[in-house]
């Protein structure tokens, strides 16, 4: 049985992952590294509260079979760029860097359909900037997964979020906006449960559909 790495278990869809990992056999263990604990006594599950800004404290910790990554925060909650750059990139570059240097072949990663490291958007080019760097780190196999919008019970739920799941709902609908169409949070976990468990090396980077799909692989 595989042991599993991972921050943002308090997130949408590190919540859902972890759930899905602790259910699935084939992982003995789950190490859940975070600002809080969960709420989710389980004999699999081993938690360690940390300050991600001191990653020297916490890298050792980093260890495994395959490191899971779905932090992310929003510049509303987040208080301003700079404070947002450090949770959507350079807290999980520090995640990624330590996990490389302790081994863990495998890493897999929650990006945005808009990911684009030359990008003129502020979200989307951060999200570009760690897709191409964590590239760079020497994993055995590398995924990324880019969903669009994200559905599911949001402990903060967002006015915004829940208006653009309505309007590309509609839009959907009449075969409109389809490649930013809604996506659950736990469709996503299990794409990337999927995909860190397929043997093949390399890196790839999944698209929305992609998402889908691997989610229902077998």
């Amino acid at each position: 049985m595989k042991t599993a790495v991972m921050i943002g278990a308090t997130g949408l869809v590190g919540s859902e992952l972890l759930t899905q990992l602790l259910a699935d056999e084939r992982f003995g263990k789950v190490i859940s590294l975070g600002r809080k604990k969960v709420d989710l006594p389980h004999p699999k599950l081993e938690q360690h509260v940390i300050d991600f800004a001191a990653p020297s404290s916490w890298a050792s910790l980093v260890r495994g079979d395959v490191a899971f990554s779905s932090l992310g925060t929003t510049i509303k909650a987040a208080g301003s760029q700079e404070a947002q750059r450090k949770v959507d990139y350079q807290y999980q570059l520090d995640f990624a860097q330590a996990a490389a240097a302790n081994g863990v072949p495998v890493y897999v990663l929650v990006s945005a359909a808009s990911a684009n490291a030359t990008s003129g958007i502020f979200y989307s080019r951060i999200k570009g900037e760690l897709d191409r760097d964590v590239q760079r780190l020497g994993f055995t196999q590398i995924r990324i997964m880019r969903p669009s919008l994200l559905g599911g019970n949001r402990k903060d739920a967002r006015f915004g979020e829940k208006v653009g799941s309505v309007m590309l709902a509609a839009l959907n609908a009449v075969g409109i906006a389809r490649r930013r169409r809604e996506i659950h949070g736990s469709v996503v976990a299990k794409a990337m449960i999927n995909a860190a468990l397929d043997a093949s090396g390399g890196t790839r980077i999944f698209t929305l559909d992609e998402v889908f799909t691997e989610a229902a692989r077998a």
